[in-house]
C-alpha cells in the first residue's frame, strides 16, 4: 500500500512539473538564439502556447478577456452598428439636418425613418393647419353675415313677432359661429402639441446621431454601477446618459418635451370651455350648446389628465431603464460565454460563471 502511494505521488509530480520544465527549457533557448536568426514555427507555437500558460489566473478571468481568441474576436451585434465615418465635427454638422446624423452614420432606415415622420409633421403644422385656419374662416363668414343681417332687421322691426322670430334666427347663427371658433381654437390647440412633438424628434435625432458615434468610438463592456445610475436617474435623462444611452436620452426629452407641451394646451382649452359654460349658462342649462361645451370640458380635462400619468409613468420607465441597463452592461462580454478551468498550484482549478 504505501509503495502504490509512493508510486502515485511520483507519477503526479512528474505529470505537474512537466509544463513548468518545458517552460523554462522553452526560455532558456528563446534567450540563447541569436537575434538576426529567425526561429523556427515549432519555436514559436511553443513560445506562445508557454506565453499563454504563463498568464496568471487573475489575468484570464479578468473582464473583456477571456483568453481565448475565437471568443474574444466575436462580433456584436446592437443597435450602432460600426461604421467608417466617425468624424464627431461632421456627425454633429449633418444632424443638423432631421435624420443627416444617421445618414452619415450609414444607419439609413433609422434616418430614413426620422425624416419621413418629420417632414410629416412639419407638413400638418403649417400647410395643413394653415389650409384647415382658411376652410374655417370661409365656413364662418356666411354666419357672421346672417347674424349681422338678423341684427339689423331687429333692430328695426316694429312688430312683437318678428322681433321674436329675428331673435331665434340670430341665436342660431351666433350658436354657429361659436361652434366654427371653438373649431379654430381646438386646431391652434393641436397645432402647438404637434408642434412640440416636432422639436422633440429633432432633438431625439440629434442625441440619437450623437450616440451612434459615441457607440462606434468608445463602446465598452465593463459593468457599471446600478446604484450611481439610480442616483443619477433621479434627473430625467442622466441616468442615460451616465449609461452612455444618448438616444434613448433623446427619446425620454421628446416625450416629456411633448407631453408636457399637450398638458398647458390641453388645459388651456380647459380654461377656454369653462368661460363659454359660464356665458352660455346664464342664457339656459337646458341648451344643446350647453350640453356640447360641457362635453368638450370633460374630453380635454381627459387629456390633460393622461398626459399627466403619461409623463408619471415616463419618469418612473427612465429610473428603471436606467438601472437594466447598468446591470445588463457588460452583458456582451465574452466572459459571459466563456467557462475556463485553469490548473495551477497542484490540483487548484479555477472556473468562471458570469450572469
Amino acid at each position: 500500500m504505501f509503495f502504490r502511494s509512493l508510486i502515485m505521488g511520483v507519477v503526479l509530480a512528474v505529470l505537474f512539473a512537466v509544463p513548468s520544465f518545458a517552460d523554462d527549457s522553452l526560455a532558456e533557448k528563446s534567450t540563447e538564439q541569436p537575434a538576426e536568426v529567425e526561429p523556427a514555427p515549432e519555436t514559436v507555437a511553443a513560445t506562445d502556447s508557454s506565453a499563454v500558460d504563463s498568464v496568471s489566473s487573475t489575468d484570464i478571468l479578468q473582464k473583456g478577456k477571456t483568453g481565448i481568441v475565437a471568443i474574444d474576436t466575436l462580433t456584436v451585434n446592437e443597435w450602432d452598428i460600426p461604421t467608417s465615418h466617425n468624424s464627431l465635427p461632421l456627425t454633429l454638422l449633418f444632424a443638423v439636418f432631421p435624420g443627416g446624423g444617421q445618414y452619415y452614420t450609414e444607419h439609413y432606415v433609422r434616418g430614413g425613418f426620422i425624416t419621413g415622420i418629420e417632414l410629416l409633421l412639419l407638413y400638418e403644422v403649417t400647410a395643413n393647419k394653415s389650409y384647415q385656419d382658411r376652410r374655417v374662416r370661409e365656413q364662418t363668414k356666411p354666419f357672421q353675415d346672417s347674424v349681422g343681417i338678423y341684427t339689423q332687421w331687429l333692430l328695426n322691426s316694429s312688430t312683437r313677432d318678428s322681433l321674436e322670430y329675428y331673435h331665434e334666427k340670430r341665436a342660431e347663427f351666433v350658436g354657429r359661429v361659436r361652434e366654427k371658433n371653438d373649431k379654430k381654437m381646438e386646431q391652434e390647440d393641436l397645432r402647438k402639441a404637434e408642434t412640440a412633438w416636432m422639436y422633440g424628434l429633432y432633438l431625439y435625432s440629434f442625441f440619437d446621431a450623437f450616440g451612434i458615434w459615441y457607440n462606434n468610438n468608445y463602446r465598452s463592456v465593463e459593468l457599471k454601477s446600478m446604484k450611481t445610475a439610480l442616483l443619477w436617474s433621479i434627473i430625467p435623462g442622466f441616468g442615460q446618459m451616465y449609461n452612455r444611452e444618448f438616444g434613448k436620452m433623446g427619446l425620454l426629452y421628446m416625450a416629456f418635451i411633448g407631453a408636457s407641451t399637450s398638458i398647458w394646451t390641453s388645459q388651456n382649452m380647459v380654461e377656454y370651455y369653462l368661460d363659454r359654460k359660464h356665458l352660455v349658462e346664464k342664457e339656459s342649462t337646458s341648451s344643446e350648446e350647453y350640453e356640447r361645451v360641457c362635453e368638450r370640458i370633460t374630453y380635454y380635462r381627459k387629456n390633460r389628465n393622461q398626459y399627466i400619468w403619461a409623463i408619471a409613468l415616463i419618469y418612473l420607465y427612465s429610473i428603471g431603464d436606467a438601472a437594466v441597463d447598468a446591470l445588463l452592461s457588460d452583458f456582451d462580454n465574452p466572459m459571459h460565454l466563456a467557462v475556463l478551468p485553469r490548473l495551477e498550484g497542484g490540483v487548484q482549478a479555477l472556473m468562471s460563471f458570469d450572469f
